[in-house]
């Protein structure tokens, strides 16, 4: 019995080793020439949303657009103008079949998160989502955190998020793959495909990294581990729950 118990303790800490140093080499410090933003610098306020096994990130739509005129990224022109109407768009990234059919974590199953996870070649969908409310009205039982990224910056990460929608036909229009989960919302056809090496987090995370933000991509393979690297080494501030939904 001690043999299995001292074996089993150090496989823990040849695992718990490796995570160590997987998560060290793969650290990313971030540019200090983006990020934070300089004195004086145009600056953008982002809210990175998450849940137990999900993130998103909320962006100022018109800043959105401004950045759309500024570096002529058609997706993001095409998708302010139809949300227009809204002050903020939420967006998020991950695997079709799943993101689709999981509007909450009621729905969620073994089955469906395995597939997603394991499965290769698994297509991914954005999802876009119109609101006007202040991020932590509009989502009051998330986890949330906010940053403020440079003008510059911010550019850059709209820049990623353009080339993440997919285009089709001789006039590359975005292809629209249905009603969203929840308010204003839509579901729009996505490059790259989806796997435990590539999930929603690691989206975020590479978007936020795009705009000088230092971010940990093993750590942010969950959505708890993407926001106490932020708050760590990025200073992202976590936003507080609504009163009454604490």
């Amino acid at each position: 019995m001690r043999r299995v118990l001292r074996w089993v303790a150090w496989s823990l800490g040849v695992l718990l080793a490796a995570f160590v140093v997987a998560t060290l080499a793969t650290m990313r410090s971030g540019d200090a020439r983006l990020y934070p933003p300089p004195p004086g610098a145009a600056r953008v306020d982002v809210q990175i949303v998450t849940n137990f096994y999900h993130s998103s990130l909320v962006v100022p739509r018109e800043a959105l657009a401004e950045a759309a005129r500024r570096r002529s990224l058609p997706a993001l022109a095409a998708v302010t103008a139809h949300f227009a109407r809204y002050d903020r768009l939420e967006f998020g990234w991950g695997d079709e079949g799943f993101y689709t059919r999981v509007p909450t974590s009621a729905e969620l199953t073994t089955a469906l998160a395995l597939r997603a996870l394991f499965r290769p070649g698994n297509p991914s969908v954005l999802h876009v989502v119109g609101f006007s409310e202040p991020p932590r009205i509009a989502y009051p039982t998330a986890t949330m955190a906010a940053l403020t990224l440079s003008e510059t910056g911010f550019d850059r990460l709209a820049t990623m998020l353009d080339a993440t929608f997919a285009r089709k036909g001789r006039d590359a229009s975005l292809e629209e793959t249905g009603r969203g989960l929840y308010g204003h919302s839509l579901f729009y056809r996505a490059v790259g495909t989806f796997n435990v090496l590539r999930v929603c987090n690691h989206w975020i995370a590479d978007l936020l990294a795009a705009a000088g933000v230092p971010t940990a991509p093993v750590l942010a393979t969950m959505p708890q581990g993407l926001l106490w690297d932020l708050t760590w080494r990025a200073g992202a501030a976590p936003l507080p729950p609504p009163p009454g939904k604490s």
